[in-house]
């Protein structure tokens, strides 16, 4: 297969302070129907969706395509019926118990590195027999990616939050797009997480810059669309 990188993009809903979960760092579902459908339109042009530890362990979701409506779609568009799903934790604190894994219809790639003690790493391999330690003390994306490409014909992602994990994939320069909800509430809290946690830069031209596609609302929420800059 080939070596080329995927293409990923990060899909989030946010609060109008910019918050994705409540300060108690629980997974709420913020959007609307509207919101909904534009996530689900989007995981059915990715071959796989990806996702933060945290969000799997706090939130029902299965990572799925979302219904029989998306899967014809999936097929239509040439890619598989059912994405294959990717879970990142670098300690490997992964809840056995959680949604995603009382679904079998696609496979789950658990993303790790060598933090995660061999107690969790066992753990970890009775839910899914694809276990990849990808770095030391971080996610080494650049071998990562390529494994993903090369060992499962991976060319595009969904990244779906958290905060860490897209402060990972934007800071690196791995994301090319990015679409974003805005809903009309305020959450408040300094340690309620946002769209890109992580230690952030210091200087502004340290930021990376995206530019404005497309925005569009309905009577509650503004969606935006936007690609990195050259």
């Amino acid at each position: 297969m080939s070596m080329q990188k995927p293409k990923v993009f990060i899909v989030m809903a946010m609060s109008a302070d910019g918050k994705i979960a409540t300060s108690n760092r629980k997974i709420q579902t913020f959007g609307s129907s509207e919101d909904e459908k534009r996530l689900l339109d989007l995981r059915a042009t990715a071959d796989a969706v990806m996702s933060g530890s945290n969000t799997i362990n706090t939130a029902s979701y299965d990572l799925g395509p979302g219904g029989e409506y998306y899967q014809k779609l999936r097929t239509e568009r040439g890619l598989q019926e059912f994405n294959i799903r990717i879970i990142v934790s670098g300690s490997g604190n992964v809840n056995p118990d959680a949604e995603v894994f009382k679904h079998k219809f696609s496979p789950i790639i658990i993303l790790t590195t060598q933090k995660c003690p061999p107690n969790k790493l066992e753990t970890l391999k009775t839910l899914t027999p694809y276990v990849k330690v990808c770095g030391e003390k971080f996610i080494d994306w650049e071998n990562t990616f390529h494994y993903l490409s090369s060992e499962w014909g991976i060319k595009t992602i969904a990244c779906e939050g958290g905060g860490t994990l897209n402060d990972e994939i934007i800071s690196q320069g791995w994301a090319s797009e990015l679409y974003l909800t805005i809903t009309p509430i305020i959450v408040g809290g300094q340690k309620a997480p946002t769209i890109c946690d992580g230690l952030g830069v210091s200087k502004l031209n340290s930021a990376k810059a995206f530019h404005l596609t497309k925005i569009d609302s309905n009577k509650n929420e503004v969606f935006l669309d936007f690609i990195k800059e050259a």
